[in-house]
């Protein structure tokens, strides 16, 4: 997966450690993950999310265009309205996220690092005879998330994208370091991925697989609009909504926190009842130390997972949340 070259300015602020993986480039925490995570629970500070990639469509056609291609309902969205949206595999897998928002003639979109290249393929691949422009911007602009509640103002140039949970905004990069200082201080990707675990917000690479469909992630309603047009794989989404219920679903686990090891991305899930030799029902998804609930993690369990089952992930007793009715 592309990766931008670069890493963060911010890795150089006193106490930063790099993160590792999908989220390579940006600081994992800059010295105390708690403070950190309390901070953005209070409002303040900033997240760096400058290794995301930077997308936008310019043009007369940008939101009728894109209308075509996404899952969410934009042909008509107002100018400074953030929302969310998939692009999905003619099977209805999810293929890509789009986290977006138009400023009156440009549409800004961040996506997941390691993804850009393969969504401005597709869309260039995709323009026909549309009056759209695609560009990668991820070289002249960085994400940065500021949470609900900051007073943190956007700095000229920048675009904001405001949601229930924060504002991600788009700053030139060169402007990264200074805004970072001024509105500080940062958290780091451990601590916004903690807060993202418990608002149950799924998140491209680490909830989905090859065969991921967006009913197992509850994304129906805040990233597929089920009243708009044809868009590639919507067969499958109308199917399952009208007709039955995805095969897995997605699930919040309480974690013991007896046990020193987190279980990674990937780790089975079984039902405690039948112990390590059991079936496995699902798998962790992301994992993470909340500085008030302790151990916590997604998964994806098969949907007749029964509700009030006490789990294990790997080794580690788990207690699940519906997340996505049964």
């Amino acid at each position: 997966m592309q990766r931008h070259s670069t890493t963060s300015p911010l890795l150089s602020l006193p106490g930063a450690v790099a993160a590792e993986g999908q989220d390579e480039g940006v600081a994992a925490h800059y010295g105390d993950l708690f403070r950190e995570q309390r901070a953005l629970a209070d409002g303040k500070g900033l997240v760096d999310l400058s290794h995301h990639g930077v997308v936008t469509v310019t043009g007369d056609d940008r939101l009728s265009w894109l209308h075509l291609l996404l899952t969410q309902h934009v042909s008509e969205l107002p100018a400074g309205r953030a929302t969310e949206a998939l692009i999905l595999s003619a099977n209805g897998h999810i293929e890509h996220a789009l986290y977006l928002v138009d400023d009156g003639e440009t549409v800004w979109t961040h996506v997941e690092p390691g993804t850009r290249e393969a969504l401005i393929a597709y869309l260039e691949s995709m323009k026909f005879f549309y009056r759209v422009d695609v560009a990668d911007r991820t070289d002249d602009f960085a994400v940065v998330h500021v949470p609900a509640g900051s007073i943190a103002e956007a700095p000229e140039g920048a675009v904001v994208r405001e949601t229930p949970y924060g504002r991600d905004i788009f700053l030139p990069r060169a402007d990264l370091e200074s805004y970072a200082r001024e509105n500080g201080p940062p958290a780091g990707i451990l601590a916004y991925e903690a807060l993202r675990i418990e608002g149950h917000r799924p998140r491209l690479g680490f909830e989905t697989d090859h065969r991921t469909i967006p009913h197992e992630l509850g994304l129906i309603g805040s990233a597929v609009h089920l009243e708009k047009g044809c868009y590639r794989g919507q067969e499958t989404v109308a199917r399952v909504h009208n007709l039955g219920k995805p095969p897995r679903r997605l699930v919040f686990l309480h974690l013991d926190g007896s046990e020193v090891v987190l279980p990674g991305h990937g780790t089975p899930v079984r039902l405690a009842a039948d112990g390590e030799e059991g079936r496995q029902l699902g798998f962790v998804t992301t994992s993470a130390r909340h500085h008030e609930l302790g151990p916590i993690a997604l998964a994806l369990v098969k949907r007749n997972v029964p509700v009030d089952a006490p789990l294990m992930a790997g080794n580690t007793a788990a207690s699940q949340e519906v997340v996505v009715e049964a």
